[in-house]
């Protein structure tokens, strides 16, 4: 093997390696979707964890199974709460982040086909290092959720 040769496949293993050390520093646990009935929007929640050294946030989030898929994040001022919009948040370093009741959530609206407790929807992740995360969220109805509501 010539010296040029021995270079790109050394450039080749060393991107194939950045790439695969940046595919695993983020991970996702406990990922369910609070089923609602008729058409009405569903949450998603799950544990992000970043075994990274630094801080990484979440841009992003779409699936194949709604036509929107957004981050939002519950807001308690005082006696009331809403809900607002929320472009991007971080997974600190080290660290995770709970999208759970009642904090950031995913609002999946307007599925595309019939989805039930017990089926299992999918989320696509998108994070400001290039990262994305693909994952399985399973359906629950509401009586298998805690007590809060969306």
């Amino acid at each position: 093997m010539s010296i040029k040769q021995l270079a790109i496949a050394f450039g080749f293993a060393l991107a194939f390696s950045v790439h695969a050390q940046a595919a695993s520093t983020i991970s996702i646990q406990n990922a369910w979707v609070r089923w609602l009935p008729g058409n009405l929007p569903a949450a998603g929640y799950a544990t992000l964890k970043n075994a990274s050294d630094k801080p990484i946030e979440l841009v992003d989030v779409s699936s194949p199974d709604y036509d929107s898929t957004m981050l939002h994040q519950t807001v308690s001022n005082g006696s009331t709460q809403k809900m607002v919009m929320v472009d991007k948040v971080a997974v600190p370093a080290h660290g995770q982040l709970a999208i759970a009741p009642g904090g950031y959530h995913f609002m999946l609206m307007q599925a595309k086909h019939k989805i039930m407790p017990g089926d299992t929807v999918h989320l696509k992740l998108e994070f400001s290092d290039g990262q994305t995360l693909e994952a399985p969220f399973i359906v629950k109805p509401p009586a298998q959720t805690d007590a809060h509501t969306h």
